[in-house]
């Protein structure tokens, strides 16, 4: 395999990516279990491409010892500013996304919906045992509730599983694509609804409610998943033993265990 001019593009919690020439990114797991999430992307993405109104990339496997997936740099920058304009392509594109068939996407690589459920009651239930004991006691009551409800929630959709701002991209001041579809699963159609809801502007929210379809009962469990977000950063920060990512991870916690559907900092959304 040749390599021009190579840069390292980013350093995300499974993968590294150097960008290649300036054209094509190139991605590694980080750990041996992120290979089989790598392969997924390569099977699922092609197919899904073409079902969707904003580009994505298109990963192939260009070495398998150790693994390397290459796609074609999707253009644009991680959106900063997103506005009405943005809210309505970002609402047909998760409408999009969410109504194609959960078999199809399985049939094209997808684990299966029982998959997905046992990963996040695996999830909470170390939440529960490593987090929560972190949380000051008059605090714990609010933070078991949110695990119980997120426990309940639906596994039937194709969602991204990690729309925060830094995968959505813009060009020449329009959105040009959505990256990063390492969390993609069956699970629930809020998770991707959280960060638009609640992570940026009121003119963004209300635009993707609007293009998306919202109902009163998705809006609900946005909530949920905005309120959970931080606690993925803590668990990282546990793993990769830096006392300050967990630090920050429990107070994005904190802030958002009183958060209402009116509002709902960004502050450590997973990526």
């Amino acid at each position: 395999m040749f390599y021009g001019v190579v840069v390292e593009f980013s350093e995300g919690w499974d993968s590294v990516a150097v960008l290649v020439d300036g054209h094509w990114v190139e991605r590694r797991p980080r750990r041996p279990e992120v290979a089989d999430q790598l392969r997924c992307e390569t099977r699922l993405l092609p197919w899904l491409a073409p079902l969707l109104p904003l580009a994505v990339p298109v990963p192939r496997i260009v070495a398998e010892a150790p693994l390397v997936v290459r796609h074609a740099l999707v253009p644009g920058q991680a959106i900063e500013s997103p506005d009405a304009e943005d809210g309505l392509a970002i609402g047909t594109f998760l409408r999009a996304l969410h109504d194609i068939p959960a078999a199809a996407a399985v049939g094209h690589g997808l684990p299966p919906a029982a998959e997905a459920r046992n990963e996040r009651t695996a999830t909470i239930s170390r939440f529960r045992a490593e987090v929560v004991p972190l949380i000051p006691v008059p605090r714990q009551d609010s933070a078991l509730a949110i695990l119980d409800a997120a426990g309940g929630l639906p596994a039937d959709t194709l969602v991204h599983g990690d729309l925060g701002p830094e995968h959505i991209l813009v060009d020449e001041g329009r959105v040009s694509g959505v990256i990063d579809f390492g969390d993609t699963h069956l699970g629930d159609a809020a998770i991707d609804l959280a960060w638009p809801l609640f992570g940026a502007g009121v003119d963004f929210a209300d635009a993707i409610a609007a293009a998306y379809g919202l109902t009163d009962d998705l809006r609900r469990r946005a909530l949920v998943w905005q309120q959970l977000g931080p606690w993925y950063e803590v668990t990282h920060g546990l793993d990769i033993g830096d006392a300050e990512t967990v630090r920050s991870g429990l107070t994005g916690v904190l802030d958002r265990l009183d958060s209402s559907a009116a509002d709902g900092p960004a502050h450590g959304w997973p990526t």
